[in-house]
């Protein structure tokens, strides 16, 4: 990638917007960029990771493991944000993977760098705190609509928040990807579509759904 787009690219990215020019051609040294393969783990539990993740294209899931082996999706991280930053500010991912569900091409910043850039433009800094207190908002929530709505309605609230990123057309996701964004089985999930599908709230087709009534997903999410 030429420096031209690599900067483009940085200047994109949540944290780093209202930097100068000098200040992202600097941001251009100190940033190695990356493409890697879906499901590569970037991180697993207990890791003390040095490095900053900046994700420019692809999706990549933070994710939990139960005793029992099922996956609990904490957050899923889209393009034009950070992922990493717990063990930058010195917190182990306790108990927490990072994988990429999509091929994904990202920079990486040394932890030394990211400090450096912290001291030298605090605007950075209270970036990232907003960033993190915006993640902790979403896991609550989201632990909140499990343990008080039910499947239905959580597997519509999940499609209504797709399509506000997709457009009525969802793509990308399979049935074992909705089931552990809402916490249930692959076979539950299926049925619910299924029953969503006959009372012409959507259409499924391979590795997409289409969105046909948003009003009745959510009057599901209501009920």
């Amino acid at each position: 990638m030429d420096v031209d787009r690599k900067i483009e690219y940085l200047q994109m990215v949540d944290i780093f917007q209202g930097l100068s020019k000098t200040e992202m051609k600097e941001m251009d040294h100190t940033t190695t960029m990356s493409t890697c393969r879906r499901g590569k783990i970037f991180y697993q539990p207990e890791d003390t990771s040095e490095v900053l993740f900046i994700l420019k294209k692809g999706r990549v899931q933070i994710y939990r493991i139960s005793p029992e082996g099922k996956k609990l999706i904490v957050s899923t991280i889209s393009p034009g944000t950070i992922f990493g930053e717990m063990a930058i500010i010195g917190q182990r991912m306790h108990n927490t993977f990072a994988e990429s569900v999509e091929d994904c091409l990202l920079c990486v910043m040394s932890r030394y760098d990211v400090e450096r850039l912290i001291m030298s433009k605090p605007s950075v800094a209270l970036r990232i705190m907003d960033l993190m207190a915006k993640r902790l908002n979403e896991v609550e929530a989201r632990l909140e609509d499990m343990a008080f709505k039910s499947i239905p309605a959580r597997l519509a609230l999940l499609l209504l928040e797709l399509q506000k990123e997709q457009g009525n057309q969802i793509h990308g996701y399979t049935h074992q990807d909705l089931a552990e964004a809402v916490g249930t089985y692959r076979e539950t999930t299926t049925q619910t579509l299924n029953e969503f599908k006959a009372k012409n709230l959507i259409d499924i087709g391979r590795k997409q759904i289409a969105i046909l009534d948003p009003a009745g997903l959510e009057q599901v999410v209501a009920e």
